[in-house]
This record gives C-alpha cells, structure tokens and sequence, in this order.
C-alpha cells in the first residue's frame, strides 16, 4: 500500500511538540528540533497531494500555564482552565505554523497553513467532571504530590515510573461535536491545512446564554476521531512516541501489534490491555473512526508517519481485514 490518502487528520502527541528531555521553552533547541521532524514528515505527506488537518495536545503546555497562573495570582488575576486551553492554541499553532510553512517552502509549495481557535462540546453531566482523569503539567515526587494535594487541593495519580510518577490529573469529558468544524472543511476545501482541536479543543457546553467553556480538558485522541469523522476523512493517523500499539507493553511479553480489526482492538481495550493514561485513547479514538465509517486508523511513530501511511509502520486498525 503506498498510497497516500486523499484526506487525512494527523493527532500529534507531546513528543512532536517538544522532547521529553526539554523544558518547554519556545525557542529552545531541542523543542525546535522536535518541531521540524514533524514538519518535515507532513510536508512530504502533502507533497504526495493529501488534503491534511492537524490537531494536537497541550498536557505540559497548559500544566505549566495553569503553573504560572497560580504563582502570579498575587499581581494578576488567574485564567480559568477553558481559557489556558484557547491560550495554548494559539501557542501551539503559531509554533507549528512556522515550522510547517519552512518545510512547505522547502519543497517549492505555498500552501496556507491557518490554525483555528476550536471548541468542542460536552455534556454538563459528564460523570468525568467528578472524577478527574487528564494528566497535565510536569511530573512531581510523592512527597511533592502529597504537598500539592495538602496546599492547592489539586488531584494527583500516578501515572508514570521513577521518581517523580505524579501528575496533575483535570476532568475529561467527551467530546460530543466540534464547533467549528464547518469552518475547518471549509478551509481543507480551500486548498489549506488547517490546525484545529488544539489540546482537544476549549470544552464548552450548551446554556440558555450561549456556549460557556467549563473546567476541564478533552483528550486530543477523541476530539480527532470526532473531527476526522465530521469531515469525511479516509485516514486518521494518531502520532506518538512508541513503534506500535503492544500487548503486555514494557514486559518480556510485549507483543507489537501489525494489524487489528476495530473488533479485535475493542476486545482488547475492554479487557484493560491499553492504560486509560496513554495508550487507552488512542486506540478508543482509532476504533470509534472506523466504526463511524472511517477507512483506516492508524497509531505510529512521529518519525514513521510517511511510512504508517504506506502500510508500512505502525499498527493499522480497519474494519476488515
């Protein structure tokens, strides 16, 4: 298979933004590294003549903002959470903008790259809002957890290995529609690509007043799968820092998987193979895509994306093989 779709959502995790490694710093060396590897592999996937959308998180971007909100609270007031998301957005897209439009440039193409402040609708009475879920921010000892849980009332879980496992955990509803999601076609129809759900999209929920951003952040995997769906993609590509979607990952009987049924990966997730902290969404996201009448999803490596979609890499989920 070494066609390359005719439109395609690419979800970018944490490690196409910055590197585990680096701080968070915009213009430090090894966040603009991560940043032109995955310019480089879009720019090729356009090159082949696909349509693409992108969308991405935010988990460490707005930790460390909601960060800096909180220290600064003595001189300015602090931003609810719905409004670090849209702050985020902006942040985010206008670093991916640049660095997609040099490796556009570099290839002789001119396409409009224009991100879109998005919201995506939830449902107030979303049990998730009493029962937080969504790491943000960086990680913190135990000690540093139990002294955030005493001072702040944040909630906390472990969520990683080492010395510092804890992280900030937030509500995350489903997500239910995108707002903006004619604009954004509209956009793909114009001959751009278009950065949208920016860290899931700013969660919002219906009032007799209008639309209200509520607290709370939407997983990026599931505010895709919505949007790819809304805009009749044949592909959803979701980009992470692991080969393939394993059973048993990290253990002497990990079993990278080449090809599942969107069956298959549904028993699998039913029966706990994938952590609801990582790789639990995207294969969520991946199995609802085709069941809403995607062609194929696909989860890879950042640095494989060109190959994921030439059946090459990656681990594929469809409807039948």
């Amino acid at each position: 298979m070494n066609r390359i779709p005719d439109r395609i959502v690419i979800a970018l995790g944490g490690n196409a933004l910055a590197p585990p490694e680096g701080r968070g710093e915009a213009r430090a060396q090894p966040q603009r590294q991560a940043l032109r590897e995955s310019a480089r592999q879009i720019a090729q996937i356009l090159a082949e003549g696909a349509e693409v959308v992108l969308t991405h998180g935010n988990g460490p971007q707005v930790g460390h903002l909601l960060i800096q909100q909180e220290e600064a609270k003595r001189w300015v007031p602090p931003q609810p959470l719905d409004v670090c998301v849209a702050m985020t957005q902006g942040q985010i897209g206008y670093l991916l903008q640049q660095a997609l439009e040099s490796a556009l440039k570099e290839r002789g193409l001119a396409t409009p790259v224009v991100t879109v402040v998005t919201q995506v609708l939830v449902d107030p009475r979303d049990p998730a809002f009493a029962e937080p879920t969504k790491p943000v921010g960086p990680f913190y000892s135990e000690q540093e957890a139990e002294e955030l849980r005493r001072t702040k009332g944040y909630a906390l879980k472990r969520v990683g290995n080492g010395e510092r496992p804890y992280r900030r955990v937030v509500p995350s509803p489903a997500p239910l529609g995108v707002v903006e999601e004619d604009g954004v076609r509209r956009l793909v129809e114009a001959g751009c690509v278009a950065i949208a759900c920016g860290g899931g999209g700013v969660p919002v929920v219906e009032t007799p007043r209008g639309l209200e951003g509520v607290e709370a952040v939407v997983d990026k995997d599931l505010a895709s799968e919505r949007l790819a769906t809304a805009l009749g993609a044949e592909t959803l590509l979701i980009l992470t820092d692991v080969e393939r979607v394993a059973l048993h990952y990290d253990t002497p009987q990990q079993v990278d998987l080449e090809c599942l049924t969107a069956e298959e990966a549904r028993r699998y997730l039913e029966a706990g193979e994938f952590p609801p902290g990582s790789m639990g969404p995207k294969v969520e996201a991946a199995v609802k895509f085709v069941e809403n009448g995607g062609k194929r999803a696909v989860i890879a490596s950042l640095t494989r994306a060109v190959e994921a979609l030439q059946g090459r890499a990656g681990t594929t989920i469809v409807k039948v093989k």
